[in-house]
Order: structure tokens, then C-alpha cells, then sequence
């Protein structure tokens, strides 16, 4: 595999030691673990504190979608995509409307998965399992997002020999993840998230040094581009754009908030007041790690010509490409770099690897195949799910290396988790919302979403409608079931109480 890739043996060491690194957390995480339970692997016995909480959401969030995906679509739509630093700004003002409560419920109840409290709130089956399924598939999706990113950090700096260290990409790195994740859980994870999240932080840092010292200004890549057939993509956002900025900030800030992963992280907190730190600090992340990615693709927009397609997610890695080959200095820091790439990508589809297993195990195994059955054996066969899973969506990784993009992946990701959004926003602050027509509302709004992202319609534009995500149109009428529903059904209630008064006067 050094033949692959333009780096040395010192810089091959270097990634060899840190992804030894990982695995020795793992095994650490594993002699730390106190029970052989499903809190003690999932949520480390839930006692999390700021520092631990702030990082391990940091590099959970900020994944290879961040570092590939926001870069490449700046470098196809242009300086628009700015509006990646908001849409992830509003991840943080959603979580404000139920994480807290969630973390009080989910002390108090012992909740282990999201499913958890969607089991208790509403007391039905049907509810609880297609939420899971709903769940599982996002998340499955967002993990071959990740699985695909690896490959794709080692094919644009890779030439050539690109297919093949994408291949190698996906595999080697696949398997360092489920190796640690099995072996300490939820523990081991957060601790990598750690060196990940710092490495993350100062290598975005360092990269944005690092493109300024290479081309100049970002000025003068603005006027490289000025004179080039993207000129265009300079241009203010017309009408059609706008609508498009406000169905992200809504599809992303809402459907970010509802990671299993993230709720999971919820649940593990020590205290609200180590969540409301946490959130705090987050709130801060997007002007480090996103806006320094959106720079990059406008970097690769007026430096790297000729991308299209998929291949426009190898933009940052073919700019890193540049820079490595310019100088002693440019190689080391390119090598510092790749591992904050490294970290971005396994500390994202480890969390992403774990909730799955959770949801398989608890949700779908404990409720439909075995109840009753002891967490021992739970979790045992949570481990070995994460490696089922991870096998199979690597092997489907390298099958569709060429045929889709991060966003579109990321796009159809969040049509599937906004559906949720009644049950776990309006459910914890709305008494009066009724498990009924919630499961309706959930199954007409995946209907709809599903439908309109994957239906022959020709008003559907770069998988739009009239600017907007589908998801959007699924969560309206979502809610209005949901709300509309709830609202009818309490009032047939108090008629009919009131009925009953009557009768009994």
C-alpha cells in the first residue's frame, strides 16, 4: 500500500503509530468497563463530563462530510454554499428544544437507545419499531458516507493509483474501527474522540495556514475564478438558492439534532449543566471547521480544474496534493493534516457503528427475537453486529465508489431522520400529543419523503421541490397529523368524559 501514495516511511510510521493508538484505547476502554451491561458498553455508565461530552460531539459531528463533502459542493455550487456554517449553527438551536428534558427522562428511566424514550412516552410497538428502522437506515446510510470518505482521502492523493487505494482506504480503516469499538464500546470511542477531536481542531487550523501560504489570499483565488466558465458561481444566491439555504438550515438543523448518536451522547452526560457547557462550546465550531472547509473548495475551485460529478469530493485531497508536493514543510504539514482527515472519518462512523448495534440489539432482538434475554448476551451480540454491518457497507462502499456523491448521501440521510421530530420535540413538550397519530403522521411524512427523492417527477430538480428537500414536504404533513390528530382525539376525549359526567348527574 506505500506504493500507493506519495508519503514516505516517516509519514507511514506516524499513521501507524496513531491508528495503534486507537486500538490501545480500545483495549483500554475494555479493562475499564465496569459490568458486562448495555449502559456500561453503550454509555460508559453515563458519566461523561465537559471535556469528554464537548469532544467527543465535536469529532462526531464534524465528520468526512464536513472535510470532503462541504468542500467538494462549494467547489460545485461556489461561494453559496456558505450556508453550510449556518445549517450547522442550527444543529445546536434544535438540540435547545428537548435535549435537556431528554437527559433528566433518560437518567430518571434508564433509557439506552433513542427508541427508549419514544417506547415510554407513547407506549406503542408499532411507533417504537419503525422509528428504529427509520434510525438503523439513516445511520447506515451515514456510515457508508464515512466508509466512502476514507476511500476517497486516499484516492485523490493517491493519482494514479487511485482505485486501488480507495479500496485499500475503505477496508484498512474499517477494520481498525470495529476493532476498537468492539473492544470498549462507547468508552473507547469517546476517549479516541478525544485525540480525534483535537487533531481535528488544530489540523483545520493548520490547513487554512497551509492553503494561504500556498495560493495566497483568497482574493486572488476569487479573481482566478473571476476569469474562468465558474465566474458564475461568484454571483449572489438567486431566489431559487435562498429557498435552497433555508430548506438545509431546516432538513440539517433538525435532522442533526436527532443522530441516534448524538442522543445517545445525551444520555451519557453527567449532568444538564455539563450538557448545556457542551452545547455552548459547539456553538463556536462551525466558524473553525466548516467555513475552513467551504475556503478549501474555493481553493480547489480556482487551482484544481475539471472535477466533476463525484469526483468533485476529491477536491481537498488534490489541493493537499499540490501543497504536499511543493516543499519539506507543505509534505508535514499535509501529513498532519491527513490524520485530522483520518479522525474526522473514524470518529464519526465509530459513534454511527455503535448506535446501530444498540438498535439492532435492544430494539429489534430483545423486543421481537428473544425478550427477556440477559444484557451479557445483548451485548455480546451487539458486538458482533457492528462487524456484520461494517463488512457489509464496506463491500458496498467499494461498489459505489463512482456513482454517488457525500451530499446526495447526506441529503437522503436527513428526508428519513426529520420525520422524527414530533415524537421527540413536540413529544417531551407536548402532555397532549398522541401516539396514534404520530405513527401515522411518521409513516405519511417517510411516504411522502421517499417518494418525492426517488419518484419519476419532473418537478423534482437536483432532488428538490421548488428549492425545498422532500423531507420537508413529508415532515409538513407530518405534523399536521400529528398535531391535528392529537388535537381531535383530545377533544373526543373530553367530550366524551364530560358525556360520562352528564350520564352519571
Amino acid at each position: 500500500m506505500s506504493n500507493l501514495l506519495p508519503f514516505g516511511p516517516g509519514a507511514w510510521l506516524f499513521f501507524s503509530c496513531y491508528l495503534c493508538s486507537l486500538l490501545l484505547l480500545g483495549w483500554l476502554g475494555r479493562k475499564a468497563r465496569k459490568e458486562d451491561s448495555l449502559e456500561d458498553f453503550y454509555l460508559a455508565g453515563r458519566g461523561f463530563g465537559f471535556s469528554i461530552l464537548f469532544l467527543t460531539l465535536y469529532a462526531t459531528q464534524y465528520s468526512g462530510n464536513t472535510v470532503f463533502g462541504v468542500a467538494g459542493a462549494t467547489y460545485r455550487l461556489g461561494f453559496a454554499w456558505i450556508i453550510s456554517i449556518h445549517y450547522m449553527m442550527a444543529i445546536i438551536v434544535f438540540y435547545q428544544t428537548f435535549a435537556y428534558k431528554l437527559h433528566r427522562l433518560a437518567h430518571a428511566r434508564g433509557y439506552i437507545t433513542p427508541v427508549d424514550y419514544l417506547r415510554d412516552r407513547f407506549n406503542s410497538r408499532a411507533l417504537a419499531t419503525i422509528a428504529s428502522i427509520v434510525m438503523i437506515v439513516a445511520l447506515g446510510n451515514y456510515l457508508l458516507a464515512q466508509l466512502m470518505t476514507m476511500g476517497r482521502a486516499l484516492q485523490g492523493l493517491a493519482g494514479p493509483a487511485g482505485d486501488d487505494a480507495y479500496n485499500y482506504g475503505v477496508m484498512l480503516l474499517a477494520l481498525i474501527m470495529v476493532i476498537y469499538g468492539t473492544l470498549g464500546g462507547i468508552r473507547a470511542i469517546a476517549w479516541t474522540d478525544v485525540i480525534q477531536g483535537a487533531v481535528l481542531f488544530v489540523g483545520f487550523l493548520v490547513l487554512l495556514f497551509l492553503m494561504i501560504n500556498q495560493f495566497g489570499p483568497l482574493s486572488a483565488a476569487t479573481e482566478v475564478i473571476a476569469q474562468t466558465p465558474n465566474a458564475v458561481k461568484l454571483e449572489r444566491p438567486d431566489a431559487s438558492m435562498l429557498r435552497q439555504w433555508l430548506s438545509y438550515i431546516l432538513l440539517v438543523g433538525i435532522g442533526g439534532a436527532l443522530y441516534p448518536q448524538a442522543i445517545q451522547r445525551i444520555y451519557a452526560a453527567k449532568s444538564v449543566l455539563t450538557l448545556k457547557r457542551s452545547f455552548a462550546a459547539m456553538a463556536f465550531m462551525p466558524f473553525i471547521s466548516v467555513l475552513i472547509a467551504v475556503i478549501a473548495g474555493i481553493y480547489a475551485m480556482a487551482y484544481v480544474p475539471g472535477l466533476e460529478g463525484a469526483a468533485t469530493d476529491q477536491a481537498l485531497a488534490s489541493v493537499l496534493r499540490i501543497v504536499q508536493e511543493q516543499s519539506l514543510f507543505g509534505y508535514a504539514l499535509v501529513v498532519l493534516i491527513f490524520s485530522a482527515v483520518l479522525a474526522a472519518l473514524m470518529s464519526t462512523a465509530d459513534s454511527a457503528m455503535l448506535s446501530i448495534s444498540s438498535m439492532l440489539t435492544k430494539d429489534i432482538y430483545a423486543v421481537y427475537i428473544r425478550p427477556g434475554a440477559p444484557e451479557s448476551e445483548l451485548t455480546r451480540l451487539g458486538k458482533r453486529c457492528s462487524w456484520i454491518v461494517v463488512a457489509a457497507l464496506s463491500l458496498l462502499a467499494i461498489v459505489l465508489k463512482e456513482q454517488t456523491s457525500l451530499i446526495g448521501l447526506l441529503d437522503r440521510k436527513f428526508d428519513l431522520l426529520v420525520q422524527l421530530a414530533p415524537a421527540f420535540m413536540l413529544g417531551i413538550n407536548w402532555p397532549g400529543l398522541r401516539a396514534r397519530p404520530v405513527l401515522v403522521g411518521l409513516v405519511l411524512g417517510l411516504v411522502i419523503s421517499l417518494t418525492l427523492a426517488f419518484g419519476p417527477f419532473s418537478f423534482v430538480v437536483a432532488g428538490k421541490v421548488w428549492g425545498f428537500h422532500p423531507g420537508l414536504y413529508g415532515l409538513a404533513v407530518n405534523l399536521v397529523c400529528a398535531v391535528g390528530g392529537s388535537i381531535w382525539l383530545n377533544r373526543r376525549g373530553h367530550s366524551q368524559l364530560n358525556n360520562l359526567r352528564k350520564e352519571a348527574i
